[in-house]
């Protein structure tokens, strides 16, 4: 086998559908030499692998790839999105039901967040919902601390600058004032870090409050925090064009099982207990 092989795909790609790492993940662990290929330590994700070439990570052979999967989360505030936290707070994998598989999160909601979170054993599906180009509305759920007129929000349609950093126009929505604070509606088509936080201080408010409420098509509902809900199958194929056995663009399979079928932009879900 060559590193110019034009076979199969790459290495890092087939990391990430087996459910081992995100493909950003599966280059570091390459450049780390903790993956083999027919016993064979790679140091470069430029390869191209098959079903016929063993892969290992830390000497262990990689499951079958496994079908790709995603699902609702409610995360509550109180915990960090990310796989381990370096000052030993609790993160959202601590709290998933013991039943879930090995799965990563779609973007990232901040500590004193919640709401809609999704979570996926497929590294391809992660790539392709956190691309900037994918241009998903995110709609949240917004309490500030002031009295909100429309000239405050003029701004935030238009982009502000926060710390150099300029954000794209959202949509804001003064749905209602309730003695010192108000509630906003805010969409927007980025996730940088904090954006609504920040975005909100530099025309004189204070978020107290932000909920996520959806994620492009797929919408936190009646989900209580820390619940989870799987997406169908058929939601995948509907929705991102996914074929959750194949991992390509092909038709999926019809889906099984109880869940029911929702109509609209609304995701069809299987509720877990």
């Amino acid at each position: 086998m060559t590193n110019d092989s034009p076979k199969g795909e790459r290495i890092a790609k087939v990391i990430a559908r087996a459910g081992r790492a995100s493909r950003r993940e599966a280059e570091r662990l390459i450049a780390e030499g903790r993956v083999s290929v027919a016993g064979r330590v790679i140091d470069s994700p430029a390869l191209n692998v098959t079903a016929a070439d063993r892969v290992a990570v830390d000497g262990k052979a990689l499951a079958a790839p496994e079908p790709a999967r995603l699902w609702l989360y409610h995360k509550p505030t109180g915990l960090v999105s990310t796989a381990r936290d370096e000052k030993g707070r609790a993160t959202i994998f601590d709290k998933l039901p013991d039943d879930m598989p090995r799965v990563m999160s779609i973007g990232r909601l901040d500590l004193n967040s919640e709401g809609l979170l999704l979570l996926t054993n497929d590294g391809a599906i992660k790539r392709r919902l956190e691309l900037p180009s994918t241009g998903w509305l995110r709609k949240y759920r917004v309490r500030v601390n002031g009295r909100v007129t429309e000239d405050m929000l003029a701004p935030l349609r238009r982009g502000v600058t926060s710390q150099g950093e300029t954000f794209q126009p959202m949509s804001v929505t003064l749905d209602r004032q309730q003695g010192a604070n108000a509630w906003l509606t805010v969409g927007l088509r980025e996730g940088r870090n904090r954006e609504i936080r920040r975005a909100m201080e530099e025309v004189g408010l204070s978020v107290n409050r932000l909920i996520r409420v959806s994620y492009g098509p797929f919408q936190l509902g009646q989900l209580k925090p820390g619940q989870v809900e799987e997406v169908r199958r058929r939601v995948l194929r509907d929705q991102l064009g996914y074929d959750a056995d194949a991992g390509t663009d092909a038709p999926a399979q019809q889906p099984t099982g109880t869940a029911r079928r929702a109509t609209g932009p609304r995701p069809v879900r299987k509720r877990r207990s």
